[in-house]
């Protein structure tokens, strides 16, 4: 059977549907199904790996001698 002459019995079919109702169906469905599984892995694994990093970070060094001259002046007693 060829692919005109199978259409040809699928477009009697077709007529019977509402040509202004316009739905996604079952394959919308399922590809949307998959890409929000697909997401879902996605983050799961986001996560594992961001909970194996090991950060911490280098202080900058304009702030460690501010801190040091702050501190260093801030040592009276107040009154």
């Amino acid at each position: 059977m060829y692919a005109t002459q199978a259409l040809t019995h699928v477009v009697p079919l077709a007529e019977e549907f509402d040509k202004n109702k316009v739905t996604p169906g079952v394959l919308g469905f399922i590809v949307f199904a998959a890409l929000a599984v697909g997401v879902w892995l996605l983050m799961k694994s986001m996560n594992r790996h961001m909970g194996k990093v090991n950060f911490e970070e280098a202080p900058d060094p304009d702030a460690v001698s501010a801190d040091a001259e702050t501190s260093g002046t801030a040592t009276g007693r107040a009154r």
